[in-house]
């Protein structure tokens, strides 16, 4: 626990080098290592967050998500990772192409993207290197990041700016900084807490996450990001551990950091698929939603229901208020004696994301979790 990405990765015999695994600033020098939290000697936020400046914005939700914090709290527990800003460098500038890279396996994972019929693939195995895709879909600005502590893919609109790793951390999470004001936003709080524009939430939309092979197979016309980054990286070779089949970081107990709060419900790095309002969050789990397929849950009153998307291996949660009966068949799930796809329920669907359950427990500790 509290130890920082630097130490894990020369402590666990990850067999690459620092500057393998991203680590290092984009000139390819090497950061100093940063202090475990609580150890007296770790600089505060106030002092770290420099150059604030009145730039352009990225574009923000009409409304402000759900904390289960106060700001100060979420801004008083940053803690370094054991780079610098940047120093883990996004890609501004991918590549893509019509057939995938070599060394991508059928059962790698991958992060889904379609908007307006076009499809894009982004191998977890490059953006562990990354965490941050500044990159334009179907006309629009849009930045697809991946924090590999906390197993979570989030998309997020990003008009005139872009995006970079700040080589802070929240809960483990990816704090991401906006180059327009500068402003410090944890991934999976999609919420600002320093900056300019603390308190704001950015506009998300879904990204998948899934499977090449079962990506490919159901968007055959995808284009994948290529190894053509910009950066020389020992691409395939995860400093974590790896995900086929899950080892390392990924599949034990163990987490880097301690986390904003400790649950024991599950299994530290269990896979939950996760959705938050304005009033609240909730988490089902996701091995239980691929076999039951139907999962019910609530956020105060209102109730939700998650149904599984056999083909992608994934949720998806819809708000549920009037208790409407959904259930499975053959062809898809059936409402009001209808049978609908796991996308498109005649339900309001909330946006969802895969996350391990440490990092949402941590963030929110009053989450109702649904096995």
């Amino acid at each position: 626990m509290g130890l920082s990405r630097r130490r894990f990765l020369a402590t666990a015999g990850a067999g690459v080098t620092l500057g393998s695994a991203g680590c290092v600033g984009s000139d390819g020098s090497t950061p100093g290592a940063g202090s475990a939290p609580g150890s007296g000697t770790e600089t505060s936020a106030a002092s770290t967050v420099t150059d604030r400046n009145d730039g352009p914005e990225p574009p923000t939700a009409d409304s402000r998500l759900h904390l289960d914090y106060e700001i100060g709290t979420l801004e008083e527990n940053i803690v370094s990772g054991g780079v610098p800003k940047d120093g883990i460098p996004a890609i501004d500038d991918p590549t893509f192409a019509d057939t995938p890279p070599d060394g991508l396996a059928p059962d790698d994972p991958v992060f889904g993207l379609v908007r307006d019929g076009e499809a894009k693939a982004y191998p977890q195995y490059i953006l562990v290197h990354h965490e941050i895709v500044n990159d334009t879909i179907a006309g629009d600005s849009v930045a697809v990041t991946y924090c590999p502590l906390t197993g979570t893919a989030q998309g997020f609109e990003r008009g005139p700016v872009e995006f970079g790793v700040s080589g802070r951390l929240v809960n483990s999470n990816l704090t991401m900084y906006d180059r327009g004001t500068d402003s410090w936003w944890p991934q999976m709080l999609a919420t600002a807490i320093t900056g300019p524009l603390a308190g704001e939430s950015l506009r998300e939309f879904r990204v998948t996450w899934t499977t090449w092979d079962r990506w490919s197979s159901t968007y055959p016309e995808t284009r994948t990001l290529t190894e053509d980054t910009g950066f020389q990286r020992r691409y395939g070779v995860d400093p974590y551990g790896q995900y086929n089949e899950k080892r390392g970081y990924y599949s034990s107990t163990r987490t880097l950091f301690e986390p904003l709060h400790d649950d024991s419900r599950t299994h530290p790095k269990a896979v939950v698929i996760g959705t938050r309002t304005e009033t609240g969050a909730l988490a089902f789990d996701k091995e239980t939603l691929l076999r039951q397929r139907v999962l019910t849950g609530r956020i105060d009153d209102t109730l939700y229901v998650a149904v599984a998307d056999t083909d992608l291996a994934t949720g998806y949660v819809y708000a549920n208020p009037e208790s409407l009966s959904v259930t499975a068949s053959d062809d898809g799930y059936t409402v009001h004696g209808t049978t609908y796809d796991a996308d498109s329920l005649p339900l309001d669907r909330t946006l969802s994301f895969d996350a391990m359950w440490f990092a949402w427990a941590g963030f929110y500790p009053e989450s109702a979790y649904v096995d």
